[in-house]
């Protein structure tokens, strides 16, 4: 069965189907799709998650394995299939046919999948998965729909803004959806909810005039430079920079930096990963490669942590000084 993506959320409040497929051209929204159905697996008592990541050397027998395995706590079973080149191969796809014709019980299948050209929609391995799934393709909206996007997304934020603010965003981020939805995070942090943002406070939020110091204070992050930080955050606190602007920098390169090093725990490639991430600056590929060999899970973690104790202080339901935690967040995430 194939599903548009907004009828994903009606589907998802019923009992879930044990197969669903994702694939498409805009890594943001694969990446949303997927973690709304893993929620929602959550929450129907699917336990345990097995994660299979399609790589050179890949074992297809290891995808049996995992459905015959019990889960260890007794209950249903999630197993995530990765594939990011969209190719399975031939052993592959004779596996993915094999596979979903005995779907196994108490399992649920996540399969995610790149943008598939048309010899790949016409192979018989794809074909199986739409004939006993649920498949959902996830495409960036056109440019001319791309102020209704920025508009939903608005309001999932409460905020709502004029048709002049959503054609600036759009022009601003110039189709790069991951760009659009961090700009419309941000404006969820700057304004309280049921704001109603004008052009001038877009454009003010955008073209913030501290922006220049908040990306250095990224690249000074990634470099493990604390001294740099440490003269970054205070200049940006002299200028009078928005708190929820530096939590949102420094939370924003932490989410990026533990998706990275959770999908390379998994053994996912880290070109495969980047351009999940849509990572494609040469430069920055490099700040993040160094940062991820001294940058473990578990810091990571903690460093998400920080970062939440950090916005509850921001909002008024936690003690302590923002600017103090900010460097010693930074400092967390430079420690070799």
């Amino acid at each position: 069965m194939n599903l548009r993506p907004d009828q994903l959320a009606a589907q998802l409040d019923k009992p879930l189907a044990p197969l669903w497929v994702l694939h498409g051209n805009e890594p943001l929204l694969v990446l949303e799709a997927a973690d709304a159905i893993r929620a929602a697996a959550r929450r129907q008592g699917y336990s345990e998650r097995e994660t299979l990541v399609v790589g050179q050397g890949f074992r297809w027998d290891s995808l049996t394995l995992a459905a015959g395995n019990m889960s260890l706590f007794g209950g249903a079973k999630l197993i995530d299939l990765r594939i990011p080149t969209g190719k399975p191969g031939r052993d592959g796809g004779d596996a993915l046919q094999r596979y979903v014709a005995q779907l196994p019980a108490a399992t649920l299948t996540l399969v995610t999948l790149p943008e598939l050209d048309w010899q790949a929609r016409k192979t018989s391995w794809f074909k199986a998965l739409g004939d006993a799934g649920t498949v959902i393709e996830l495409n960036a909206p056109e440019r001319e729909r791309l102020p209704q996007w920025l508009a939903q997304r608005l309001a999932a934020q409460h905020l709502t803004a004029p048709a002049e603010a959503l054609a600036f965003i759009a022009d601003h981020v110039e189709g790069n959806l991951l760009a659009a939805h961090q700009e419309i995070l941000k404006l969820g942090l700057l304004f309280p909810h049921g704001a109603q943002l004008t052009l001038d406070d877009v454009q003010q939020a955008v073209l913030n005039v501290a922006r220049y110091d908040i990306d250095t204070l990224r690249q000074a992050v990634l470099e493990g430079d604390p001294a740099r930080c440490a003269r970054l955050l205070e200049g940006l606190h002299g200028e009078g920079a928005a708190p929820p602007l530096v939590l949102w920098a420094l939370a924003n390169e932490t989410r990026s930096l533990a998706l990275l090093r959770a999908g390379q725990d998994a053994g996912q490639p880290l070109a495969a990963l980047f351009k999940a991430e849509r990572v494609f600056d040469e430069r920055r590929k490099q700040l993040l490669t160094r940062a991820l060999a001294r940058l473990g899970g578990g810091r990571l973690r903690a460093a998400l942590m920080h970062a939440a104790r950090i916005d509850r202080m921001i909002k008024g339901l936690a003690d302590g000084d923002v600017w103090d935690e900010f460097l010693q967040l930074a400092l967390r995430l430079c420690r070799h």
